[in-house]
């Protein structure tokens, strides 16, 4: 589901700019969840971005549920996105002048695979995520968890076969955060590949695979149970 070969990322900058990623080799398959960890400045993020063609690597290439990224231009890369990709923030990302349902609903909107009263059917559907109640209230009426929920409802609302997650426990007390975890392995459940960058340590049992990155480089890649998957130095 998720292929990356030799890919590089390179920032300019002062005296040569720095590389966030170097010759990075990873595969994912489809319904894996995965654990980015690492410390800030690791690569994390940058490889999240990637992989969700929210930015271009500068060397290697990446493939995501059978497309080869770099064929597409940026009209074609947003829409493909838009079907195959859905992104949870740390930050949740709600617009903060729509309701809870408008903003599950966007994503059906903007790539336009529903009729309106068709997304509203789905994403009520989406009460997997515990927040039908909600669903007239703007994001300020809602607590971290709740706005948690509303927003992978709406990473989910076009049921795209990737799930992206950068630190999506990152503002929430213990508690929420495992239920918030928990939604995200039920994703993973369903056939969903699920990807996520997390500092959280105790996420061994709940995700297949644990990659550590550190200056650009993965050095462990370790299934549940403990089994370490061959790690490439290129």
């Amino acid at each position: 589901m998720i292929e990356l070969r030799g890919v590089t990322k390179r920032y300019p900058g002062e005296g040569g700019g720095f590389s966030a990623l170097h010759a990075l080799d990873l595969r994912i398959g489809a319904g894996e969840f995965v654990a980015v960890v690492g410390k800030s400045g690791s690569g994390k993020s940058t490889l999240l971005n990637l992989v969700a063609g929210i930015d271009r690597p500068t060397a290697g290439e990446i493939r995501v549920a059978a497309t080869r990224l770099a064929e597409l231009d940026e009209s074609r890369l947003a829409a493909w996105r838009g079907r195959n990709i859905g992104v949870v923030f740390q930050f949740f990302q709600l617009l903060p002048t729509l309701t809870v349902l408008e903003n599950v609903t966007l994503p059906m909107d903007l790539c336009a695979t529903r009729t309106p009263r068709a997304a509203r059917d789905r994403a009520m559907e989406l009460d997997q995520v515990g927040i039908a109640e909600q669903a007239s209230k703007l994001p300020s009426g809602l607590s971290g968890g709740q706005q948690q929920r509303a927003a992978i409802a709406r990473a989910l609302a076009n049921d795209p076969p990737v799930l992206v997650a950068d630190e999506p426990t990152g503002n929430l007390d213990s508690r929420t955060a495992g239920s918030v975890l928990e939604l995200l392995q039920a994703a993973a459940g369903k056939g969903r590949t699920v990807l996520m960058v997390t500092h959280e340590r105790d996420v061994a049992g709940l995700v297949d695979r644990v990659v550590t990155l550190a200056d650009g480089r993965i050095v462990s890649d370790v299934r549940r149970g403990g089994a370490s998957v061959e790690v490439s130095h290129g």
